[in-house]
């Protein structure tokens, strides 16, 4: 049995484990107890501050990137029509037949010869066939020699010069190449400005590193009002709906010019997004 005095300053634990073997291990665990306790409330709560941190210093460290725009014209070329289909080429005219051939008489000069020497071929023509033939130097046989020839037939025009009629342009349609493109007020410099202080880069694609072009087609009216705005490329996260919304967000344009009149101008706008 514990001594009287020794009850009254002892501990809980000896006087539960008086008179038992303290070395079994049950009275070991419960004196170390709330130490062990305490170490491990210390422990979780040093791994949960570090948690903490480490995602706030990753918070500070997105959001302090920055997102740069880069601002390129593209211009549209040209549209070739195709040809239409051409019908094919009429056949060649027929051969012209070939002119009648005309009676030739044989022009010999007269020579006096013996008659024994005078040739089969050499003989003088007799007069009547003199009188409807033509006069060469061989002897052909054809039709007869009319000595009537056609006058040629000259077309005579109305002798009014017409100048060729001048092509209109249509001022109303929608242009892809004109004089003096639209652009926004205040040009290049002006739009990097605005790009600088009204995008938002996507926190999807800064998260990801997601970078690219994105290419912005819209259509830039007389008065210089925005419509139409689409993106003909998407990098991803975000970035094309962002390109879309900052041409739309912004003031008019200054209208494109043909011939010195404003038009409807199709305009492709390259918006580059980078993270440094």
């Amino acid at each position: 049995m514990m001594d009287v005095n020794k009850i009254l300053s002892a501990d809980f634990l000896d006087i539960l484990f008086d008179g038992r073997n303290k070395e079994y291990g049950a009275y070991e665990l419960r004196k170390s107890y709330n130490k062990r306790l305490t170490v491990a409330i210390a422990a979780m709560m040093a791994i949960a501050v570090l948690i903490f941190v480490g995602s706030v210093i990753s918070k500070e460290a997105a959001k302090n990137r920055k997102a740069q725009a880069e601002v390129k014209d593209v211009e549209l070329e040209a549209v070739k029509e195709q040809p239409k289909d051409q019908p094919p080429p009429p056949p060649p005219p027929p051969k012209a037949p070939e002119p009648p051939k005309v009676e030739i008489a044989k022009f010999t000069p007269p020579k006096i010869v013996p008659d024994e020497e005078v040739k089969e071929d050499e003989k003088p023509p007799e007069i009547e066939k003199l009188e409807e033939a033509k006069i060469g130097t061989i002897n052909q046989e054809g039709t007869k020699d009319d000595g009537i020839v056609a006058p040629p037939v000259e077309s005579q025009g109305t002798g009014d010069v017409v100048a060729p009629k001048a092509v209109e342009e249509d001022y109303d349609k929608v242009f892809t190449k004109v004089e003096n493109p639209a652009e926004f007020p205040g040009g290049p410099d002006a739009w990097r400005r605005f790009l600088e202080r009204n995008l938002q880069y996507p926190e999807a694609a800064q998260e990801s590193g997601t970078q690219g072009v994105v290419r912005v087609q819209f259509i830039v009216d007389k008065e210089g009002n925005i419509s139409e705005v689409q993106a003909l490329n998407d990098p991803g996260d975000g970035l094309a709906e962002e390109a879309v919304r900052i041409i739309k967000k912004g003031p008019k344009w200054t209208p494109a010019e043909q011939n010195g009149r404003k038009v409807i101008y199709r305009h492709i706008q390259a918006i580059t997004f980078r993270l440094e």
